[in-house]
């Protein structure tokens, strides 16, 4: 990440607040919900691949899986649709919830350095238990985890970051978000937060002026580091 970028971050001041987004930041999810909303798609007559799935909903809240469906199919889902995949998504995430590399080692190093960590998800809080139950993420949280089904404003909507920073009693520009998703980095500019991006290696990221970019979790806490002029 080049030097510049991070000292740019920096002048906004001292980090207080770390808040992290879940699927692909924490857990390696993604894949098995993206499947299933691809099958859904195909369901009602939108062809989407498994293997374009991860680009085509990654991030996205089911409100507006449901809308894009709807749009291209010009058909209208049942009414319970969305509460429908919220159950397939969490009996996926029973058995198929897995952390992502090296997240254990990255909060062990964020904890370390005294920073408060919340989590700010699309995901239903009863996904999230499921999440966190099998990857054993919950001690690292506790309650500090927010769901944008509960807050009623999916991202790019910065609500869940704002309503994470509220909660902390930390005001959002001493907030650092790592995202993996447009819509997230979207939500998290748009919430007056720095954002760093893990971005898969040899993936274009989407291009967002004042993001920084990393490749693996391991580079995040020298990151932070750096932000709070420690590096």
């Amino acid at each position: 990440m080049p030097q510049d970028q991070v000292m740019r971050a920096a002048r906004a001041g001292a980090v207080e607040l770390v808040i992290f987004d879940c699927d692909g930041v924490l857990v390696d999810s993604e894949a098995a919900t993206c499947g299933l909303c691809a099958q859904a798609a195909r369901e009602a007559g939108m062809m989407v691949s498994d293997e374009d799935s991860i680009e085509t909903f990654s991030g996205m809240a089911l409100p507006l899986i449901r809308s894009m469906i709807e749009q291209k199919t010009g058909t209208t889902l049942a009414p319970d649709w969305a509460v429908m995949m919220q159950a397939r998504f969490v009996a996926a995430m029973e058995k198929g919830a897995k952390p992502v590399t090296g997240v254990y080692a990255m909060l062990d190093a964020v904890r370390a350095m005294g920073l408060p960590m919340r989590v700010g998800t699309n995901s239903s809080m009863e996904e999230m238990a499921v999440k966190f139950a099998a990857t054993n993420l919950g001690p690292y949280f506790g309650d500090r985890v927010h769901s944008a089904v509960d807050v009623g404003a999916p991202k790019p909507r910065p609500d869940i970051y704002l309503t994470a920073a509220r909660q902390e009693g930390v005001a959002p520009q001493a907030c650092v978000v790592l995202e993996d998703s447009l819509p997230g980095a979207q939500a998290a500019l748009a919430a007056g937060m720095t954002c760093v991006m893990l971005v898969e290696p040899g993936k274009t990221p989407p291009e967002l002026p004042g993001v920084l970019r990393i490749e693996h979790l391991s580079e995040f806490p020298a990151v932070l580091e750096r932000l709070n002029g420690q590096g």
